[in-house]
């Protein structure tokens, strides 16, 4: 017998220290959650300033404990009011202040005394999970992944589209797209699939301690040149071959249609209220120096690798308003809000700093416009229930009657801002 145990207490020696990390991972995979950015993150990004000279610096960059950029979410607030908005790039807003995004200017604007009085609400929240190089069907994946640990939310804001048209050029145009499953790891920092090995830096052990530093150790990452691989960008697009010839389309737009269609069902399962803000984009008759901030179009990713060769900025035009043309058709067909953005922002550099991302000003137009919308749509629904009441729909309590002239003027302050009219609703 003396072998035999022996052998017994050998294999517990080397099968009892991995029991931690089976019950880490087995933990990780049935109560771990996915989350866009990682909860705790601080960024100060000192930018480039031959590369981005009219964006403020530093940038501060937060993560919430949800996950979100923007601050904490008040958990006593009776009557809040929570709104979360989704998206690329132009949602995510890296290079601009933590406040100067334009979601960080949405929720200084809805928690106005006027606004919170139309809203039926004592504090608002935004919450900001738009992210670099999501298109249609990683946000499909975002909010299949997401929108579940969330309590029902009163409105989602969604902006996407172009990431479908510039990851369609970078690959080749190619005439079909064959439905494929995206790993967590493309889209969400931290998610609980793995995978896992054995060597150090792929235990399960080792991720949840990083993520417990990240919540609570964590202090500002500070980067510095921010955003130096655009002024290469745009030099390759400068001196690349272009191409004028318009592809076909239709597998690209069909492709965004079958996602689009989905995760707006997903987003109106998940909140109240869904307001699609369509994708904008910097179109106009180009000079000199407007053509050379423009890097967009490229066949092949410009921010990790040289690019020679380039769409012309006119075939990227048509291709965005094609994609604009069916997100427009799609929510409508969906009966979903949506706020066409291009005849309200001008088209200059004072708005846009490259295609399709905003500078500061061009941020407080979006929020200016989006504000105007959610406030227009709130006034709307109270005027159909008979009732001048602000109600909170998450937890049914009526919060108390509106001012009607407080309401009215505070839309018509944000429709005018800028002297732009917001058009919303369906197309």
């Amino acid at each position: 017998m003396k072998p035999f145990f022996r052998l017994l207490g050998r294999a517990a020696a080397v099968l009892l220290p991995g029991w931690p990390e089976l019950g880490a991972r087995w933990w990780l995979r049935r109560r771990g959650r996915y989350y866009v950015w990682p909860p705790g993150l601080r960024l100060q990004l000192n930018l480039d300033r031959a590369a981005l000279p009219e964006l403020e610096s530093p940038v501060r960059f937060e993560i919430n404990r949800d996950g979100e950029r923007g601050s904490d979410v008040p958990t006593a607030e009776k009557n809040l009011y929570r709104v979360l908005v989704a998206g690329g790039s132009p949602v995510e807003g890296l290079f601009l202040d933590q406040c100067s995004s334009w979601p960080g200017a949405l929720q200084r604007r809805l928690e106005t005394p006027e606004s919170l009085r139309i809203l039926g609400a004592s504090r608002v929240h935004v919450g900001n999970i738009g992210r670099s190089g999501v298109a249609s069907p990683a946000l499909d994946l975002i909010f299949e992944r997401v929108l579940p640990r969330y309590r029902r939310l009163n409105a989602i804001v969604i902006m996407v589209g172009g990431n479908d048209v510039f990851q369609w050029l970078e690959n080749g145009a190619p005439p079909s797209l064959r439905p494929r499953p995206l790993p967590a790891s493309w889209v969400f920092s931290w998610h609980p699939e793995g995978p896992f090995g054995w060597r150090l830096s792929e235990l399960a052990l080792v991720e949840l301690l990083r993520r417990l530093r990240q919540r609570v150790l964590s202090g500002v990452e500070v980067r510095d040149r921010a955003g130096k691989w655009v002024e290469k960008a745009r030099a390759m697009r400068a001196r690349a071959k272009t191409i004028d010839r318009m592809p076909d389309p239709t597998a690209m737009l069909n492709h965004f249609d079958d996602h689009f269609r989905k995760l707006l069902l997903k987003a109106r399962a998940g909140a109240d209220r869904v307001l699609v803000v369509r994708q904008p984009w910097f179109e106009k008759d180009y000079s000199h120096d407007e053509r050379a901030h423009l890097w967009h179009g490229g066949v092949g990713k410009p921010w990790r690798e040289e690019v020679t060769t380039y769409y012309s900025i006119e075939v990227v035009c048509r291709l965005m308003g094609l994609m604009d043309q069916r997100a427009a058709r799609v929510a409508d067909e969906l009966g979903i809000e949506q706020l066409d953005l291009m005849p309200i922002l001008e088209p200059s550099l004072e708005t846009y700093y490259d295609f399709v991302h905003f500078t500061s000003t061009g941020a407080a137009a979006v929020a200016a416009a989006v504000a105007a919308a959610l406030l227009r749509g709130a006034a709307s629904v109270i005027e159909q229930s008979g009732r001048r009441y602000g109600h909170d729909s998450r937890r049914g309590r009526v919060a108390g009657p509106v001012d009607e002239e407080a309401q009215d003027t505070a839309v018509q302050r944000l429709s005018s801002d800028r002297g732009n009219f917001v058009r919303t609703g369906r197309v």
